[in-house]
Protein backbone atom coordinates (compact mmCIF):
# COMPACT_ATOMS: atom_id res chain seq x y z
CA UNK A 1 0.00 0.00 0.00
CA UNK A 2 0.85 3.65 -0.80
CA UNK A 3 2.67 5.18 2.20
CA UNK A 4 2.76 8.59 2.73
CA UNK A 5 0.46 11.46 3.89
CA UNK A 6 0.18 14.41 2.32
CA UNK A 7 -1.32 17.80 3.42
CA UNK A 8 -3.58 17.97 0.30
CA UNK A 9 -6.29 16.29 -1.39
CA UNK A 10 -2.82 15.50 -3.96
CA UNK A 11 -0.66 13.17 -2.54
CA UNK A 12 2.83 14.08 -3.66
CA UNK A 13 5.18 16.59 -3.32
CA UNK A 14 2.88 18.25 0.14
CA UNK A 15 3.85 15.18 2.24
CA UNK A 16 4.29 15.34 5.64
CA UNK A 17 5.40 11.52 6.47
CA UNK A 18 6.98 9.41 3.77
CA UNK A 19 7.80 5.09 4.69
CA UNK A 20 9.22 5.42 1.38
CA UNK A 21 12.31 7.12 -0.37
CA UNK A 22 11.48 10.62 -2.78
CA UNK A 23 9.80 9.77 -5.71
CA UNK A 24 12.68 8.95 -8.59
CA UNK A 25 12.60 12.34 -11.22
CA UNK A 26 12.98 11.41 -15.04
CA UNK A 27 11.28 8.06 -15.14
CA UNK A 28 7.52 6.65 -14.81
CA UNK A 29 6.97 5.87 -11.20
CA UNK A 30 3.51 4.93 -10.67
CA UNK A 31 2.02 4.38 -7.28
CA UNK A 32 2.33 1.12 -7.18
CA UNK A 33 6.11 1.09 -7.42
CA UNK A 34 6.13 2.88 -4.40
CA UNK A 35 3.92 0.19 -2.27
CA UNK A 36 5.86 -1.61 0.81
CA UNK A 37 5.65 -5.02 1.74
CA UNK A 38 4.62 -5.43 5.55
CA UNK A 39 6.16 -8.62 7.07
CA UNK A 40 4.05 -11.84 7.22
CA UNK A 41 4.91 -11.62 10.90
CA UNK A 42 3.67 -7.88 11.41
CA UNK A 43 0.50 -7.64 8.92
CA UNK A 44 -1.94 -9.89 6.77
CA UNK A 45 -1.22 -11.27 4.45
CA UNK A 46 2.08 -9.67 4.19
CA UNK A 47 3.17 -9.86 0.70
CA UNK A 48 3.47 -7.85 -1.79
CA UNK A 49 0.83 -5.89 -3.95
CA UNK A 50 -1.89 -8.11 -1.67
CA UNK A 51 -3.86 -5.06 -0.56
CA UNK A 52 -7.32 -6.52 -1.44
CA UNK A 53 -6.80 -9.36 1.33
CA UNK A 54 -5.50 -7.06 4.05
CA UNK A 55 -8.45 -4.11 3.22
CA UNK A 56 -10.62 -7.97 4.14
CA UNK A 57 -9.11 -8.45 7.14
CA UNK A 58 -8.79 -5.08 8.21
CA UNK A 59 -12.54 -4.14 6.84
CA UNK A 60 -14.19 -7.39 8.99
CA UNK A 61 -11.99 -7.21 12.05
CA UNK A 62 -13.16 -3.49 12.30
CA UNK A 63 -16.87 -4.01 11.84
CA UNK A 64 -16.46 -6.30 15.16
CA UNK A 65 -14.16 -3.75 16.84
CA UNK A 66 -17.09 -1.29 15.97
CA UNK A 67 -19.94 -3.30 17.48
CA UNK A 68 -17.54 -4.57 20.67
CA UNK A 69 -17.31 -0.33 21.02
CA UNK A 70 -21.07 -0.05 20.37
CA UNK A 71 -21.80 -2.72 23.79
CA UNK A 72 -19.26 -0.79 25.38
CA UNK A 73 -21.19 2.57 24.72
CA UNK A 74 -24.75 1.08 25.70
CA UNK A 75 -23.40 -0.03 28.94
CA UNK A 76 -20.96 2.99 29.83
CA UNK A 77 -24.39 4.93 29.58
CA UNK A 78 -27.18 2.24 30.81
CA UNK A 79 -25.32 2.28 34.49
CA UNK A 80 -23.04 4.75 35.82
CA UNK A 81 -19.66 3.99 34.48
CA UNK A 82 -19.25 6.37 32.24
CA UNK A 83 -18.57 8.67 35.77
CA UNK A 84 -15.43 6.83 36.17
CA UNK A 85 -13.63 7.61 32.93
CA UNK A 86 -15.92 11.20 32.11
CA UNK A 87 -13.78 14.51 33.62
CA UNK A 88 -15.66 16.53 35.92
CA UNK A 89 -13.47 19.39 36.90
CA UNK A 90 -9.64 21.26 35.09
CA UNK A 91 -7.95 19.62 37.92
CA UNK A 92 -7.66 16.31 36.08
CA UNK A 93 -5.04 17.79 33.90
CA UNK A 94 -2.57 19.07 36.54
CA UNK A 95 -3.25 15.83 38.65
CA UNK A 96 -2.89 13.44 35.44
CA UNK A 97 1.14 15.05 34.99
CA UNK A 98 1.74 14.80 38.45
CA UNK A 99 0.59 11.02 38.23
CA UNK A 100 2.76 10.42 35.13
CA UNK A 101 5.86 11.58 36.64
CA UNK A 102 4.94 9.25 40.01
CA UNK A 103 4.80 6.30 37.30
CA UNK A 104 7.95 7.76 35.28
CA UNK A 105 9.56 7.56 38.82
CA UNK A 106 8.45 4.35 38.99
CA UNK A 107 7.29 5.63 42.68
CA UNK A 108 4.09 4.45 41.91
CA UNK A 109 0.55 6.07 42.92
CA UNK A 110 -2.08 3.78 45.17
CA UNK A 111 -4.30 1.59 42.94
CA UNK A 112 -7.55 2.76 43.50
CA UNK A 113 -8.46 1.02 39.86
CA UNK A 114 -11.20 -1.23 41.41
CA UNK A 115 -13.84 2.22 42.73
CA UNK A 116 -12.05 4.96 40.74
CA UNK A 117 -8.83 5.93 38.20
CA UNK A 118 -6.41 8.14 38.89
CA UNK A 119 -6.35 11.51 36.91
CA UNK A 120 -4.08 9.93 34.15
CA UNK A 121 -6.13 6.71 33.71
CA UNK A 122 -9.41 8.93 33.84
CA UNK A 123 -7.84 10.87 30.88
CA UNK A 124 -5.74 8.24 28.91
CA UNK A 125 -9.41 6.01 28.81
CA UNK A 126 -11.72 9.13 27.82
CA UNK A 127 -9.73 9.58 25.10
CA UNK A 128 -9.73 6.39 23.75
CA UNK A 129 -12.91 6.21 24.15
CA UNK A 130 -14.64 9.16 23.47
CA UNK A 131 -12.38 10.89 21.01
CA UNK A 132 -9.68 8.56 19.30
CA UNK A 133 -12.56 5.73 18.83
CA UNK A 134 -15.04 7.75 17.23
CA UNK A 135 -12.38 9.74 15.14
CA UNK A 136 -10.97 6.53 13.83
CA UNK A 137 -14.57 5.85 12.50
CA UNK A 138 -15.66 9.10 10.92
CA UNK A 139 -12.00 9.19 9.31
CA UNK A 140 -12.24 5.68 8.02
CA UNK A 141 -15.93 6.26 6.68
CA UNK A 142 -14.35 9.62 5.03
CA UNK A 143 -11.83 8.20 3.24
CA UNK A 144 -14.49 6.40 0.91
CA UNK A 145 -15.16 8.14 -2.79
CA UNK A 146 -18.67 7.50 -2.66
CA UNK A 147 -19.35 8.81 0.77
CA UNK A 148 -16.88 11.71 0.88
CA UNK A 149 -18.16 12.78 -2.76
CA UNK A 150 -21.80 12.52 -1.42
CA UNK A 151 -21.59 14.77 1.74
CA UNK A 152 -20.66 18.21 -0.93
CA UNK A 153 -18.59 21.13 1.00
CA UNK A 154 -18.14 18.65 4.30
CA UNK A 155 -16.23 16.32 2.25
CA UNK A 156 -14.22 18.72 0.59
CA UNK A 157 -13.03 20.17 3.80
CA UNK A 158 -12.66 16.50 5.55
CA UNK A 159 -10.92 15.47 2.57
CA UNK A 160 -9.39 11.93 1.63
CA UNK A 161 -6.04 13.16 2.95
CA UNK A 162 -6.72 14.92 5.98
CA UNK A 163 -8.90 11.93 7.02
CA UNK A 164 -6.19 9.80 6.75
CA UNK A 165 -3.71 11.78 8.22
CA UNK A 166 -5.76 12.20 11.15
CA UNK A 167 -6.51 8.03 10.95
CA UNK A 168 -3.10 7.42 11.19
CA UNK A 169 -2.47 9.85 14.08
CA UNK A 170 -5.45 7.75 16.06
CA UNK A 171 -3.68 4.83 15.20
CA UNK A 172 -0.27 6.13 16.94
CA UNK A 173 -2.17 7.06 19.89
CA UNK A 174 -3.76 3.53 20.13
CA UNK A 175 -0.68 2.15 19.88
CA UNK A 176 0.80 4.20 22.62
CA UNK A 177 -1.79 3.42 24.61
CA UNK A 178 -1.69 -0.60 24.46
CA UNK A 179 2.33 0.04 24.86
CA UNK A 180 1.69 1.90 28.50
CA UNK A 181 -1.81 -0.09 29.19
CA UNK A 182 -0.36 -3.27 29.39
CA UNK A 183 3.25 -2.35 30.69
CA UNK A 184 1.96 -0.55 33.41
CA UNK A 185 -0.73 -3.65 34.01
CA UNK A 186 2.30 -5.92 34.44
CA UNK A 187 4.74 -3.73 36.01
CA UNK A 188 2.09 -2.49 38.95
CA UNK A 189 0.62 -5.85 40.33
CA UNK A 190 0.54 -8.21 37.38
CA UNK A 191 -1.59 -10.81 39.04
CA UNK A 192 -4.13 -8.40 41.01
CA UNK A 193 -4.64 -6.06 37.74
CA UNK A 194 -5.65 -9.30 35.85
CA UNK A 195 -7.44 -10.34 38.18
CA UNK A 196 -9.93 -7.08 37.86
CA UNK A 197 -10.15 -6.98 34.37
CA UNK A 198 -10.62 -10.65 33.45
CA UNK A 199 -12.16 -12.36 36.06
CA UNK A 200 -14.19 -8.93 37.77
CA UNK A 201 -12.62 -9.78 41.13
CA UNK A 202 -10.59 -7.82 43.71
CA UNK A 203 -8.13 -10.48 45.38
CA UNK A 204 -4.65 -11.55 44.73
CA UNK A 205 -5.94 -15.14 43.53
CA UNK A 206 -4.42 -16.23 40.14
CA UNK A 207 -8.38 -16.58 39.06
CA UNK A 208 -7.68 -13.84 36.19
CA UNK A 209 -5.02 -15.44 35.31
CA UNK A 210 -5.92 -18.46 34.57
CA UNK A 211 -8.57 -16.71 32.16
CA UNK A 212 -5.98 -14.66 30.23
CA UNK A 213 -3.23 -17.20 29.47
CA UNK A 214 -5.44 -19.29 27.57
CA UNK A 215 -7.12 -16.70 25.47
CA UNK A 216 -3.41 -14.98 25.04
CA UNK A 217 -2.50 -18.02 23.74
CA UNK A 218 -5.34 -18.97 21.69
CA UNK A 219 -5.07 -14.99 20.14
CA UNK A 220 -1.57 -16.11 19.64
CA UNK A 221 -2.60 -19.30 17.59
CA UNK A 222 -5.49 -17.10 15.37
CA UNK A 223 -2.67 -14.54 14.85
CA UNK A 224 -0.21 -17.49 13.55
CA UNK A 225 -2.62 -19.41 11.57
CA UNK A 226 -4.35 -16.29 9.92
CA UNK A 227 -1.43 -15.90 7.43
CA UNK A 228 -1.45 -19.82 5.77
CA UNK A 229 -5.22 -19.65 5.73
CA UNK A 230 -6.06 -16.09 4.14
CA UNK A 231 -3.05 -17.50 1.30
CA UNK A 232 -5.11 -20.90 1.03
CA UNK A 233 -8.99 -19.65 1.56
CA UNK A 234 -8.72 -16.36 -0.30
CA UNK A 235 -12.49 -15.90 -1.45
CA UNK A 236 -14.02 -17.25 2.16
CA UNK A 237 -11.65 -14.43 3.75
CA UNK A 238 -13.22 -11.95 1.28
CA UNK A 239 -16.57 -12.56 1.53
CA UNK A 240 -16.96 -12.55 5.43
CA UNK A 241 -19.00 -9.67 6.65
CA UNK A 242 -18.34 -6.77 4.07
CA UNK A 243 -20.33 -7.44 1.16
CA UNK A 244 -23.89 -5.89 1.73
CA UNK A 245 -21.97 -3.12 3.57
CA UNK A 246 -20.54 -2.22 0.73
CA UNK A 247 -23.17 -2.83 -1.74
CA UNK A 248 -24.79 -0.41 0.85
CA UNK A 249 -22.44 2.32 1.01
CA UNK A 250 -22.84 2.60 -3.21
CA UNK A 251 -26.28 4.15 -2.42
CA UNK A 252 -24.78 7.34 -1.53
CA UNK A 253 -25.09 9.69 -4.34
CA UNK A 254 -21.60 10.85 -5.46
CA UNK A 255 -22.33 14.19 -6.52
CA UNK A 256 -19.34 16.67 -5.41
CA UNK A 257 -17.36 18.65 -7.95
CA UNK A 258 -14.80 21.17 -6.94
CA UNK A 259 -13.30 24.13 -8.53
CA UNK A 260 -10.16 24.86 -10.96
CA UNK A 261 -8.20 26.09 -7.60
CA UNK A 262 -8.77 22.12 -6.56
CA UNK A 263 -6.69 20.41 -9.36
CA UNK A 264 -3.75 18.52 -8.19
CA UNK A 265 -0.38 19.81 -9.70
CA UNK A 266 0.44 15.93 -10.16
CA UNK A 267 -1.93 12.64 -10.63
CA UNK A 268 -0.13 9.53 -9.64
CA UNK A 269 -0.34 7.44 -12.84
CA UNK A 270 -0.83 3.85 -12.05
CA UNK A 271 -2.06 0.60 -13.96
CA UNK A 272 0.31 -1.53 -16.53
CA UNK A 273 0.87 -0.13 -19.41
CA UNK A 274 -0.31 -1.09 -22.54
CA UNK A 275 2.92 -2.66 -24.43
CA UNK A 276 0.99 -4.46 -27.61
CA UNK A 277 1.86 -3.55 -31.13
CA UNK A 278 -2.03 -2.61 -31.35
CA UNK A 279 -1.60 -0.43 -28.91
CA UNK A 280 1.66 1.24 -30.20
CA UNK A 281 0.58 1.32 -33.80
CA UNK A 282 -2.49 3.53 -32.84
CA UNK A 283 -0.70 5.71 -30.38
CA UNK A 284 1.65 6.06 -33.64
CA UNK A 285 -1.00 7.33 -35.71
CA UNK A 286 -2.34 9.89 -32.96
CA UNK A 287 -4.92 7.24 -32.66
CA UNK A 288 -6.47 8.49 -35.83
CA UNK A 289 -7.24 4.59 -36.36
CA UNK A 290 -9.14 3.62 -33.14
CA UNK A 291 -12.09 2.25 -32.72
CA UNK A 292 -14.39 2.17 -29.45
CA UNK A 293 -16.92 -1.25 -30.14
CA UNK A 294 -19.88 -1.28 -27.99
CA UNK A 295 -21.76 -4.49 -27.81
CA UNK A 296 -23.25 -7.00 -26.42
CA UNK A 297 -27.43 -6.84 -24.55
CA UNK A 298 -27.98 -3.54 -26.67
CA UNK A 299 -30.25 -2.62 -29.44
CA UNK A 300 -27.44 -0.83 -31.30
CA UNK A 301 -24.30 -2.34 -31.42
CA UNK A 302 -21.53 -0.60 -33.07
CA UNK A 303 -18.01 1.14 -33.70
CA UNK A 304 -16.87 4.54 -32.73
CA UNK A 305 -13.66 6.37 -33.86
CA UNK A 306 -12.10 9.25 -31.16
CA UNK A 307 -13.25 11.58 -33.61
CA UNK A 308 -17.08 10.47 -33.25
CA UNK A 309 -16.60 10.32 -29.76
CA UNK A 310 -15.37 14.06 -29.57
CA UNK A 311 -18.67 15.05 -31.94
CA UNK A 312 -20.86 13.90 -28.96
CA UNK A 313 -22.37 15.69 -26.47
CA UNK A 314 -19.35 16.64 -24.25
CA UNK A 315 -19.34 17.09 -19.85
CA UNK A 316 -16.66 18.68 -17.83
CA UNK A 317 -16.79 17.85 -14.01
CA UNK A 318 -13.64 18.27 -11.64
CA UNK A 319 -13.91 15.82 -8.85
CA UNK A 320 -11.30 13.49 -6.85
CA UNK A 321 -10.10 10.33 -7.85
CA UNK A 322 -9.34 7.79 -5.02
CA UNK A 323 -7.24 5.13 -5.58
CA UNK A 324 -7.36 1.66 -2.98
CA UNK A 325 -3.43 2.03 -1.97
CA UNK A 326 -4.48 5.32 -0.18
CA UNK A 327 -3.46 8.28 -2.89
CA UNK A 328 -6.00 11.07 -3.96
CA UNK A 329 -6.10 13.36 -6.09
CA UNK A 330 -7.77 16.32 -8.55
CA UNK A 331 -8.29 16.69 -12.07
CA UNK A 332 -10.19 18.37 -14.53
CA UNK A 333 -12.22 15.47 -16.74
CA UNK A 334 -14.00 16.35 -20.11
CA UNK A 335 -16.02 13.24 -21.76
CA UNK A 336 -18.94 11.91 -23.24
CA UNK A 337 -21.74 11.31 -20.76
CA UNK A 338 -21.91 7.13 -20.34
CA UNK A 339 -25.95 8.48 -20.42
CA UNK A 340 -25.73 9.54 -23.77
CA UNK A 341 -24.15 6.63 -24.76
CA UNK A 342 -26.75 4.36 -23.10
CA UNK A 343 -29.51 6.75 -25.21
CA UNK A 344 -26.85 5.49 -28.26
CA UNK A 345 -26.83 1.58 -28.12
CA UNK A 346 -30.09 1.18 -25.70
CA UNK A 347 -29.24 -1.63 -23.54
CA UNK A 348 -32.27 -4.11 -23.61
CA UNK A 349 -33.98 -5.23 -20.11
CA UNK A 350 -31.79 -7.95 -19.70
CA UNK A 351 -28.10 -6.05 -19.18
CA UNK A 352 -27.02 -5.53 -15.55
CA UNK A 353 -23.77 -4.95 -15.93
CA UNK A 354 -21.07 -2.90 -18.04
CA UNK A 355 -18.19 -4.37 -18.84
CA UNK A 356 -15.10 -2.20 -19.94
CA UNK A 357 -12.28 -4.06 -21.37
CA UNK A 358 -9.06 -2.28 -21.99
CA UNK A 359 -6.16 -2.10 -24.29
CA UNK A 360 -3.59 -2.99 -21.73
CA UNK A 361 -2.99 -6.22 -20.29
CA UNK A 362 -2.83 -6.43 -16.47
CA UNK A 363 -0.20 -7.13 -14.21
CA UNK A 364 -0.45 -10.86 -14.33
CA UNK A 365 -0.76 -11.11 -17.40
CA UNK A 366 -4.63 -11.22 -19.82
CA UNK A 367 -6.89 -8.59 -20.75
CA UNK A 368 -7.34 -6.06 -17.99
CA UNK A 369 -11.12 -5.45 -17.45
CA UNK A 370 -14.09 -4.31 -14.73
CA UNK A 371 -17.66 -4.50 -14.63
CA UNK A 372 -20.22 -2.18 -13.58
CA UNK A 373 -23.68 -2.07 -12.40
CA UNK A 374 -26.05 -0.10 -14.96
CA UNK A 375 -26.72 2.59 -11.97
CA UNK A 376 -23.69 3.10 -12.00
CA UNK A 377 -23.54 4.17 -15.90
CA UNK A 378 -26.67 5.88 -15.26
CA UNK A 379 -25.28 8.59 -12.79
CA UNK A 380 -24.61 12.21 -14.33
CA UNK A 381 -20.93 11.99 -13.26
CA UNK A 382 -19.83 8.76 -14.90
CA UNK A 383 -17.88 9.85 -18.29
CA UNK A 384 -15.81 8.40 -21.07
CA UNK A 385 -13.10 10.89 -20.33
CA UNK A 386 -11.10 12.37 -23.00
CA UNK A 387 -9.46 14.96 -21.82
CA UNK A 388 -7.78 15.40 -18.36
CA UNK A 389 -7.11 19.39 -17.48
CA UNK A 390 -8.03 20.74 -20.81
CA UNK A 391 -5.19 18.93 -22.62
CA UNK A 392 -5.86 15.23 -24.43
CA UNK A 393 -5.70 12.29 -21.90
CA UNK A 394 -2.05 11.28 -21.77
CA UNK A 395 -1.45 7.43 -22.18
CA UNK A 396 0.14 7.86 -18.65
CA UNK A 397 -3.89 8.33 -17.82
CA UNK A 398 -5.63 6.45 -20.21
CA UNK A 399 -5.43 7.65 -23.59
CA UNK A 400 -7.32 7.81 -25.72
CA UNK A 401 -10.39 6.61 -23.63
CA UNK A 402 -11.09 5.89 -19.77
CA UNK A 403 -14.10 6.05 -17.40
CA UNK A 404 -15.22 8.32 -14.35
CA UNK A 405 -17.19 6.98 -12.25
CA UNK A 406 -17.26 8.80 -9.11
CA UNK A 407 -18.44 6.07 -6.55
CA UNK A 408 -15.65 3.66 -7.15
CA UNK A 409 -11.81 3.15 -6.55
CA UNK A 410 -9.35 4.15 -9.15
CA UNK A 411 -8.86 0.40 -10.46
CA UNK A 412 -12.41 0.40 -11.43
CA UNK A 413 -12.08 3.04 -13.96
CA UNK A 414 -10.68 0.92 -16.79
CA UNK A 415 -8.21 2.81 -18.73
CA UNK A 416 -7.01 2.33 -22.73
CA UNK A 417 -10.89 1.66 -22.84
CA UNK A 418 -11.13 -0.55 -26.34
CA UNK A 419 -14.52 -2.05 -25.75
CA UNK A 420 -17.62 -2.10 -23.75
CA UNK A 421 -19.63 -5.26 -23.45
CA UNK A 422 -23.50 -4.79 -21.50
CA UNK A 423 -24.08 -8.04 -19.87
CA UNK A 424 -26.29 -9.83 -17.72
CA UNK A 425 -23.54 -11.71 -15.74
CA UNK A 426 -20.10 -11.52 -15.43
CA UNK A 427 -19.58 -15.21 -13.43
CA UNK A 428 -18.43 -16.30 -16.61
CA UNK A 429 -15.72 -13.53 -17.60
CA UNK A 430 -12.70 -14.12 -16.04
CA UNK A 431 -12.82 -16.17 -12.51
CA UNK A 432 -16.25 -14.84 -12.30
CA UNK A 433 -15.48 -12.21 -9.88
CA UNK A 434 -16.02 -8.69 -11.74
CA UNK A 435 -12.74 -7.76 -12.56
CA UNK A 436 -9.35 -8.50 -13.42
CA UNK A 437 -8.20 -7.04 -9.95
CA UNK A 438 -11.04 -9.03 -8.23
CA UNK A 439 -10.06 -11.83 -10.13
CA UNK A 440 -6.24 -11.74 -9.45
CA UNK A 441 -5.50 -9.72 -6.42
CA UNK A 442 -9.19 -10.19 -4.37
CA UNK A 443 -10.16 -7.06 -4.59
CA UNK A 444 -13.85 -6.72 -4.16
CA UNK A 445 -16.75 -6.33 -6.83
CA UNK A 446 -18.22 -3.65 -5.04
CA UNK A 447 -15.60 -0.82 -4.13
CA UNK A 448 -17.10 2.26 -2.60
CA UNK A 449 -15.00 2.32 0.22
Amino acid sequence: MCRSWPITRGSTGTEWFRFQKPVPKGRVWTSKDDSVTIPGWLGIPGVRHSIGLARWWHFSVNSLWLLNGIAIYILLFSTDQWQRIVPTTWEVFPNAVSVALQYLSLNFPPDESWTKYNSLQQLAYFITVFVAAPISVFTGFMQSPALSNHLGWFGRVFNRQRARSIHFLALWWFLFFILAHVTLVFITGARVNLNMMWAGVNDDSWSGFMVFVPLITLIGILWASALPFTIRHARLVGAFMLGPAKGWLERFDPKSELTEKDISPFLWPNGTMPDSKEFKDLEADDFAEYRLRIDGLVERPGEYSLAELRAMPQQEQITTHFCIQGWSGVAKWTGVPMRHILDLVRPTPEARYAVFYSLAEGAHGGVYYDCHKMENMQHELTILALDMNDDPLSVLHGAPLRLRCENELGFKMVKWITAIEFVHDFADLGSGQGGYNEDHEFYGYRMPI
